[in-house]
Order: structure tokens, then C-alpha cells, then sequence
């Protein structure tokens, strides 16, 4: 065979030498001469694909010397290189150096280079990580912080992490706040997670998924998608998960049981592959609430107290008494198609609560001030499903659409007994009215809807055009049982009785509505850094309201009470058209424009008196400026002011053209001139982190003016109830009771002022925090009473210092102290002023032994002032153990013990804008105990691919299907 093949050679090489011969001869292509000058870019990243930030890159050629430091991004960019071959030496700390020779094309201008990866230093005396990257970074409408940097136990959740942010305020309860201001929903990689439950997020998730954590000023997906900002924006957690950990399974299993009944049990399981999630939460519980969180409630800005509860606005802590809660939830997201992904929920909650309630306070008026006590029990019960579904259609490059069907169906029962004793030193005379009353009510609102969004990409960059159409329909029924005894006595004591009556209602009301809303927005770009914005939407909600009377004789018989019926239906359109400009530099953002709004209110009421339909008709019109401005000094440092104007009209009952006498003790009068208040809204927010020092500044103030506020103005009437047998004819020996005529009316002149802060420092890798959070707010408010102006003033100071001491990996200590006065005062004739002081103490912390061992701790002494006839200054201890097993620590047997003392009481001011006040005392068992095991199960898979590349990722965290 060899020997063949060496005969047939010759002949092969023969024939190609003719057949060559036979070609015509080409002339080689001229090459494109070596330009002078080019461009050379490239991107420095460490081994986990993260950006290199601050690497120092040389390039070296035999005409070139030059050098630069990668940016925010890891970027780096070379300009006039007059060589395309050229050796780069890339170094940063913490990482080893790297030297490449590059050899180029010399006739292309603008030279990409393949991303450059640095290894980290292994041979360092001591462990150094830095790469350059700030731990906090401000933009425009995000705070984000490096999670990296943040170090928590292994097995811990977000809820750790999160605790050692700066700024971050996590109550027990799950409850979360940014900078003094509330976390109303949760994201992972930029979609809704379990429904937006920020508990169910933060709680579950494990922390070492956690690759950042962004705070974003959230204005709608129309407004993520055109850049048209529109209205408020809510503050919504997103967590990005890190690129190792974004493919795998992670779950927990929880069950505890303990003495009074006590238990807690939950369970969680979350698939996750790039965009695809599917998880499970669930929990059932019987504990208690309204104390129990801290963190959020208490004597404290943004926690305190120890979980005690004790100052003005504690009843954040939750509900009063003790609780038994199931709470199954589902959530599921996946790319279906290269162009279609699905994100949907589903959530069913039923709550039990029972609490037994002491309260008292003082409510005010110009004939003089009431002096109440009252004693009640509630039993509250609810049920509710939630179900979401969104389909995100990504039809090409220039189109998009996205559907939004929702479904929500709630149900409660609630009953309750009072005793209400009521003593009005008026200038009208003395009267001691004592009210018994058990109330019961069925509840239940079914609510659907759905939304559709539509967006077109022109090919000018940034010009775009969406469209947005929803529909939402509810149908709310109550059915309400009140029963009431009213006594009347001669003097404050309850052995003289004037007279006695009852009243025994029986009402069931409907209350149906459909909303319907349509919008369009439009942006036409002037340059690369400005545009102009149009957004144009229209909003109609139509009601359908009934509500029917029954009064309940003595003997048990059900007679029709048409007098005090309630019966009518109304529609409120709502058009806005907003016009502005805006500029979005590298270190300015502005907007500045008009917003129009003109509405339209018409409705009937069937006049109880004529049983005749009666018309009412009411249109407005209002300009509102628009304006937002932004100042970046870099990426840690800005500044933003920004103004809001809100128009809002009053309802339908508010205006309604004559009296409604359905409660005749509470007689409404209506207004139909009222007109809409309008809240004039300015917020300037001031963040400097200091990456080197680690220290970091955010400020807050926000001022709010009122015009035409709606409010009531309440004419007390006398009503003749009895004369002295005596002497009956002697009308100074009269005795009177006192209803309430609630007429509705416009004032100006209410304004609010507050200002918030935090101030945060860090020492030696974190080991050791610093962190002061404040508020100071000051609030006028007008009011009326019988036809007389007079005004409230409140203000609130409220500090709270707490360091975080972590200085080796088995020992933590976290102390506070915190600082709370509330004061209130009124120009009413012998109105009492208020003044609530809190002063907390506490401490808590961690100890970690025998390698498997930790007991955990919390104590809290709080000492309240300010409470009449109420000594509260509660000591609350709790403590804990727990126990990890096998090789990766994943189980654990827990051991708490909660308010060893048994001083935990929950304690609540509240203070109503006609300058009165309410102190409520809530008894509770606070004392138990709680013995379990807890299990935690992770496994992971790497670095999402697809089609065997490492898939790219969106600034929310969200992968890109390509």
C-alpha cells in the first residue's frame, strides 16, 4: 500500500503544478497603512468575575509610557498609544501582579481587549483583600452596598447581614428601615420575591448568597423602563445574588416548642438557576406580638426599648396580646423563551389574635376637655390569598410587553367588649356618660385586576413610547353587630344614675369599585445628556356604596331602620399631564417642568328625608411644578432635592349635599363647596461615605406644607336628659348629654418639618461599629372646634447610639442607649399638654465556644415618664443556646428563653390631631420558652452558563439571556 501511494505522488504534485499554472497570477491585497494614534481599552476583573476597582495598568512600548487606574467598573482606557505592540503591567493589592505583551493590529483605531483576570496574593504575612471597590455607593435613585465587606457566621441570614450595614435598622419582627425610612418591599435580581414580603425575604434567604445589596427609590416598572418618573417612590430592598451562588438549592427547616402553648415552626426551600426560582415559605406560630420586635419599635429612633414597646408610634411591634399565625407562601420566576419570563406568587395568611386592653387619655374640645378610661378585650381573625402573575415579553430590540393579572381575596371576623367611662368637664356643665358596648363584624373584599404595559425603542437613542392600561375591581361587604348600653350618672361616681338607654344595629354594607386607568409617556432626546418628557395619564374609580340599617328590639325583634340608610355611588377622574425637562450628567441630574391636573367628582345620594336622589358635581383644576436635582461629587457622595406637590380630592361622604343622622350621636353635615388639599412636599437628602476612613454621613430633611386641608370642625350639642324630680321645673338643675355635629371644612396653615440622620464608623476591618441614628420632628396642625381656630403643636426628639463590638470570631457585645421625649401642646380652653420621655438601655450580644457551642443574650431596661398612673420602667432579660452538629454546623438544637422577669409590657401613646391623647396598656404572656432544632441545607453549582458562556448580568442582578 506505502509502495502505491509513493508511485501516485509524483503525478498528484505534477498535476497541481499545471493546474496551477493554468490560474491567472493575483496581486496580494494592499494592507491599510499603521495608524499614528489608537485607542486601547479593557476591563480588569479578580477570579470570581467581579470588577477589579483602583488596579494601577502601565502599558510600555517603545514609544509609549503611560499609565492609569481601572474605574467604578474596572474599565481602563488608553488614548493616543502610538504603538499597537505594547507590554501592560497590571497591579493591585491583595492581588498578584501580571505582565502581558500584547501584539495588536496597528491599523485598528480603537482597540478592545480581552478581560484581563488578576489571581489573588497568596504568600502575604497577613490576609489583605481590597479591591478598590467602596463598600457603600450612591447613585441617582440607588444605595448599594458591597456585601463582601460585611462579615457575618456561616448558616446566617440576610437579616444578619443586613444589621451590620451602615444606616440598616432590622426589627425581629422582619420589619426593615434605610436612614429612618420604611422598606415596603423585597426584589432578588431586580423581580418581586415572595410577594414582595420583605420579612419572608429577609429572614429565609441565606447570607452568603448575597453579592449586593441595593436600596432603590422605586417609581414603577413604567418608570424603570422610560426613565419617566412619576409621583412618590416607595424604598424597595434588592438583593443580587453572588455569581457562585446563583445556581443551586438552599433551604431551612425549623420546629420549636416550649411551655403556654407556645410553638413555631417553619420551613423553606428555594431553587434557584440565573433567573429561575422556584421556592416554598411556610410558618405556622402561636407567640406573641407587639412586644417582640426590636429594632423597629420601642423608646428609639428605629429601635430600642428592648422590645418594651413604651413611646409614641410603639404599636409598629405588631398587634397587641398573643397570636396564632399559617402563613404558606409559593413564589416561582423562570425564563420560558430567550424573549419571555414568568414571575409569580402566591401567599395565605391567617392570624388569631386575642389581647385584653387598658386605656386611657383625654380628648379636647372649646367647651373643655373629657377624661376617659376604658377597658376592652378583641378577638381578631383573618384570612387572606394573594396571587400575582407577570409576563415579561421582550418581542425584539425595539418592543416590549408586559401583563400583570392579580387576584387578592381577604376575610375577617373581629369581636370586642368595652367598657368606656367618660368624664366631660365642659363649661356647659358636668356629665358623666359610661358606655357598654360588645361589637362584632364580618368582613370580606375579593379584589382583582390586571395590568399591560407596552414600550417601543426608536433607533435615535433614548427616544421611547409606553403605554400602560389597568383595571382593578373590588367588591367589600361588612356586616357589623353593635350592641351598646348608655348610662348616665349625676357626678363622677357611678352610684347615681340619671338614665340609661341602649342601642342594638345591625348594618350591612357593600361597597363596590372599579378603577380603570390609562397612560402614556414619551421621551424625546435633545443630546446624549437631555430630553424632553411627556406623561399623560387619566384615572376614573367608580364606587357603588350601600349601607342598610336594622335596629334590634328588646324582645329580639329585627325591625328596618330606612331612616338611617345609606345609599349612594359616585366616580372621581383624575387627569394628569406633566411636561419637563431633563439633564442627566456625570455629576447633574435635573428635572424641571409642569404638571396639570384637573378632576372631575359626580355622584348621587338618596336623601333619607325625601327619598329622592340627589346630584352632586364638583370639578378642580391645579398646577403643579415638577423638580429634582441631584449633585454627584463621586460615587460616594451626593446630594438630591427634590419637590413634591399632591393633590387630593375629598370623598364622596365629605361633600355629599345635606345630613346624615345614621349614628345620631355623631351627626355628619356635609360640605359640597369643600375643596381638594393640596400638600406642598420638599425632601433634601445629603450621603458621604468616606471609603479609606470608613465613616459614613446621611442626612434627610423634608418639609411639608398644607393648603385646604380637610378636617372637621365638631359643634357639641346639648340634649335635654333629665330634670331634678325635685324641682323639674328649675332649668338650672337640668342635665344634659352632648352629641357631636361633624361639619367638614378647609384649613390652611398646617406644616410639618423632619429631619433625620446617621452617622456610622467603622474601626479595624469592622470589628468594631459606630452608629448614631436621629430623627427631630416638629409639626403644626389647625384644627377647629365649635366654629373656633386653634392649633396643635407636636414635636419629637429621638436618638438612639449603639456600637457593635465584634472583635474576634467568638465573641460579639452590641450596647445602645436611646433617648425619647414626645411633647404635644393646644391653645384649648384646659387642655392638658403631654410630654412622654423614654430612656433605653440595653445590650446583646453573642458567645461562641468549643467550636460548636453559642449562647446568646439580650437585656433592656427602659424608664418611662410621662404616663399618668402608669409606673412602667420594664427590665427585659432573654437568652439563649444552641448546639451545631455535624461536619458542616448545618444542625442546630436551640434553647430560648423570652422576658425572664417577666416585665415585657406593651404600652402605646397615640396622639389625635385635635390635640388629645390615648395611653393603651396591653397585657400579654410574655414569659415562655422555646426548644427545637433548626436545619440549614445549601448545595451549589457554580456560575450560570449558557450555550457554554459565563451569562452577563443587569445592574439589578438579573441575567441576560442572549
Amino acid at each position: 500500500m506505502k509502495q502505491r501511494l509513493l508511485l501516485i505522488m509524483p503525478f498528484l504534485l505534477l498535476s497541481a503544478g499545471l493546474f496551477a499554472q493554468q490560474l491567472p497570477a493575483r496581486k496580494p491585497a494592499a494592507l491599510p497603512p499603521p495608524l499614528l494614534l489608537r485607542q486601547v481599552s479593557g476591563i480588569v476583573k479578580d477570579s470570581t468575575d467581579q470588577s477589579v476597582v483602583g488596579a494601577v495598568v502601565k502599558l510600555v512600548s517603545k514609544k509609549d509610557t503611560v499609565s492609569t487606574a481601572t474605574n467604578a467598573d474596572g474599565i481602563f482606557i488608553f488614548k493616543n498609544v502610538k504603538q499597537a505592540t505594547f507590554t501592560l503591567t497590571i497591579s493591585s493589592i491583595g492581588y498578584r501582579t501580571l505582565v502581558k505583551k500584547m501584539l495588536n493590529n496597528d491599523a485598528v483605531p480603537r482597540l478592545t481587549l480581552d478581560p484581563i483576570i488578576l489571581k489573588p496574593e497568596t504568600n502575604a504575612l497577613k490576609e489583605v483583600v481590597v479591591n478598590g471597590t467602596p463598600s457603600i455607593v450612591y447613585k441617582t435613585d440607588t444605595v448599594e452596598y458591597r456585601a463582601s465587606d460585611y462579615k457575618v457566621r456561616e448558616n446566617a441570614t440576610v437579616d444578619e447581614l443586613l444589621k451590620k450595614m451602615e444606616g440598616m435598622e432590622v426589627g425581629t419582627d422582619g420589619t426593615l428601615t434605610h436612614q429612618g425610612q420604611q422598606i415596603t418591599r423585597a426584589k432578588l435580581n431586580g423581580k418581586e420575591y415572595a410577594g414582595g414580603d420583605v420579612a419572608q425575604a429577609i429572614q429565609n434567604l441565606p447570607a452568603d448568597i448575597v453579592d449586593k445589596i441595593q436600596v432603590v427609590d422605586d417609581y414603577g416598572d413604567l418608570a424603570a423602563r422610560s426613565g419617566v418618573k412619576d409621583g412618590d417612590p416607595q424604598k424597595v430592598l434588592n438583593i443580587t445574588t453572588r455569581a457562585d451562588r446563583s445556581v443551586g438549592n438552599t433551604g431551612r427547616i425549623t420546629a420549636q416548642g416550649g411551655n403556654n402553648d407556645r410553638y413555631n415552626g417553619q420551613i423553606f426551600a428555594q431553587r434557584i438557576n440565573a433567573n429561575e426560582q422556584l421556592g416554598v415559605i411556610g410558618r405556622i406560630a402561636n407567640t406573641v406580638t407587639g412586644v417582640a420586635s426590636t429594632g423597629i419599635a420601642g423608646g428609639a429612633t428605629n429601635g430600642g426599648g428592648g422590645g418594651s414597646g413604651v413611646g409614641a408610634g410603639a404599636a409598629k411591634g405588631g398587634s397587641p396580646g398573643t397570636t396564632f399565625s399559617a402563613s404558606p407562601s409559593f413564589n416561582y420566576r423562570d425564563q420560558w423563551t430567550k424573549k419571555i419570563q414568568i414571575v409569580s406568587s402566591y401567599a395565605y395568611r391567617y392570624s388569631d389574635n386575642n389581647s385584653v386592653n387598658n386605656s386611657y387619655g383625654q380628648t379636647n374640645s372649646t367647651l373643655g376637655s373629657t377624661d376617659f378610661t376604658s377597658q376592652s378585650t378583641r378577638e381578631n381573625k383573618t384570612k387572606s390569598h394573594n396571587l400575582s402573575f407577570e409576563m415579561d415579553y421582550s418581542i425584539d430590540s425595539a418592543n416590549y410587553l408586559q401583563i400583570t393579572p392579580t387576584f387578592s381575596y381577604s376575610n375577617s371576623s373581629n369581636f370586642s367588649t368595652s367598657v368606656t367611662d367618660n368624664i366631660n368637664n365642659f363649661t356647659t356643665g358636668f356629665e358623666h356618660p359610661v358606655v357598654n358596648g360588645a361589637n362584632g363584624s364580618l368582613n370580606s373584599a375579593p379584589n382583582y385586576g390586571a395590568t399591560v404595559l407596552y414600550q417601543h425603542i426608536f433607533k435615535k437613542p433614548h427616544r421611547n413610547v409606553s403605554f400602560q392600561f389597568s383595571i382593578n375591581r373590588s367588591n367589600s361587604q361588612a356586616n357589623g353587630d353593635r350592641d351598646n348600653d348608655y348610662h348616665y350618672y349625676f357626678d363622677n361616681t357611678r352610684d347615681s344614675l340619671l338614665r340609661d338607654s341602649a342601642s342594638h344595629l345591625l348594618t350591612n354594607r357593600t361597597s363596590k369599585n372599579t378603577t380603570y386607568r390609562t397612560s402614556v409617556t414619551y421621551v424625546e432626546p435633545i443630546n446624549l445628556v437631555s430630553q424632553f418628557e411627556f406623561n399623560g395619564q387619566v384615572r376614573t374609580a367608580v364606587y357603588d356604596n350601600k349601607a342598610i340599617s336594622d335596629t334590634v328590639l328588646a324582645n329580639g325583634q329585627i325591625v328596618e331602620l330606612t331612616r338611617l340608610d345609606n345609599i349612594y355611588n359616585y366616580s372621581f377622574t383624575e387627569t394628569r399631564a406633566t411636561l419637563n425637562y431633563r439633564y442627566n450628567g456625570e455629576k447633574v441630574n435635573l428635572s424641571l417642568g409642569t404638571t396639570i391636573v384637573p378632576t372631575l367628582l359626580t355622584g348621587t345620594k338618596i336623601n333619607n328625608g325625601t327619598s329622592e336622589n340627589v346630584a352632586t358635581s364638583r370639578s378642580d383644576f391645579k398646577i403643579i411644578p415638577v423638580f429634582r436635582f441631584s449633585y454627584s461629587w463621586s460615587r460616594t457622595e451626593r446630594i438630591s432635592i427634590a419637590y413634591s406637590g399632591t393633590n387630593t380630592e375629598p370623598n364622596f361622604q365629605q361633600i355629599q349635599p345635606f345630613t346624615d343622622r345614621s349614628d345620631p350621636n355623631n351627626i355628619v353635615v356635609g360640605n359640597p363647596n369643600l375643596k381638594p388639599t393640596f400638600t406642598n412636599s420638599l425632601n433634601v437628602i445629603y450621603n458621604n461615605y468616606l471609603p479609606n476612613s470608613r465613616f459614613n454621613l446621611s442626612f434627610n430633611i423634608n418639609g411639608t406644607t398644607i393648603d385646604n386641608q380637610t378636617t372637621t370642625n365638631v359643634l357639641q350639642i346639648r340634649q335635654f336628659l333629665s330634670a331634678d324630680p325635685m324641682d323639674p321645673t328649675n332649668e338650672t338643675k337640668f342635665k344634659y348629654k352632648t352629641i357631636n355635629e361633624i361639619h367638614y371644612i378647609n384649613i390652611n396653615g398646617s406644616y410639618a418639618i423632619v429631619g433625620r440622620y446617621n452617622i456610622a464608623k467603622q474601626f479595624d476591618d469592622r470589628r468594631y461599629n459606630l452608629s448614631l441614628n436621629g430623627n427631630v420632628t416638629y409639626a403644626f396642625n389647625n384644627a377647629m372646634s365649635n366654629n373656633v381656630l386653634y392649633h396643635n403643636t407636636n414635636w419629637r426628639f429621638d436618638e438612639r447610639f449603639g456600637p457593635r463590638i465584634n472583635p474576634t470570631d467568638w465573641f460579639e457585645v452590641n450596647p445602645y442607649v436611646g433617648y425619647d421625649i414626645s411633647r404635644s401642646f393646644t391653645t384649648l380652653h384646659n387642655a392638658d399638654p403631654t410630654s412622654l420621655r423614654t430612656t433605653s438601655l440595653g445590650i446583646d450580644g453573642k458567645v461562641y465556644f468549643l467550636k460548636t457551642f453559642q449562647v446568646n443574650y439580650s437585656a433592656a431596661k427602659s424608664y418611662v415618664t410621662g404616663l399618668t398612673g402608669i409606673n412602667s420602667n420594664p427590665f427585659v432579660i432573654n437568652a439563649g443556646f444552641e448546639k451545631e452538629f455535624l461536619a458542616k454546623k448545618n444542625l442546630v438544637l436551640t434553647f430560648n428563653v423570652y422576658d425572664i422577669l417577666h416585665q415585657n409590657n406593651f404600652i402605646q401613646q397615640t396622639l389625635s390631631p385635635q390635640g388629645g391623647y390615648t395611653n393603651t396598656l396591653s397585657s400579654t404572656l410574655s414569659r415562655y420558652f422555646l426548644v427545637g432544632l433548626r436545619l440549614n441545607l445549601q448545595k451549589w453549582s457554580g456560575v450560570p452558563k449558557r450555550n457554554g458562556k459565563t451569562m452577563k448580568r443587569r445592574g439589578d442582578g438579573s441575567f441576560i439571556y442572549e
